[in-house]
């Protein structure tokens, strides 16, 4: 098996999510191959944005919809720049992280997808499920999960 292609990360904009994000960027620029880092959002329900709006006025759009997952984004694509990525792209997609994360490992054709270990071990995460758990079980290409706790 050769190198890895095209690599998509997970990232919320977390410190452990940007170690995952590290990870995958190192891994990318090492290999040249294609980064993209995705970003889940849910959108903003109406009592959200009423908050929002009342707190913050006009800059009310950081914090609801997909503000949030674009500042993430952003964060994410300056690391993977400075760690020597040559081919980089971002999305912000809307929806639940795990569902998010196998619908654009499946359209961008990805043979490595990257996520941190948050939730992994927890109680709520072997109840709930967790989001590299989720993964592991619908990946049909390699999975490399990341220690970042």
């Amino acid at each position: 098996m050769g190198a890895f292609k095209r690599i998509v990360v997970g990232s919320d904009g977390s410190d452990t999510s940007l170690v995952a994000v590290d990870r995958a960027a190192a891994i990318a620029a090492d290999g040249d191959a294609e980064l993209l880092v995705v970003a889940a959002y849910e959108p903003a329900r109406r009592a959200q944005v009423e908050v929002a709006a009342d707190v913050l006025g006009a800059e009310s759009f950081q914090v609801v919809g997909s503000a949030p997952a674009e500042e993430a984004l952003r964060v994410a694509a300056a690391r993977a720049k400075d760690a020597g990525v040559q081919r980089l792209e971002t999305r912000a997609v809307q929806g639940a992280p795990v569902d998010v994360l196998d619908t654009v490992v499946r359209e961008a054709d990805a043979d490595l997808v990257v996520v941190g270990n948050v939730g992994l071990n927890t109680l709520a995460g072997r109840v709930l499920g967790s989001v590299p758990r989720g993964v592991v079980r619908r990946a049909d290409i390699d999975v490399l999960i990341v220690h970042t706790s």
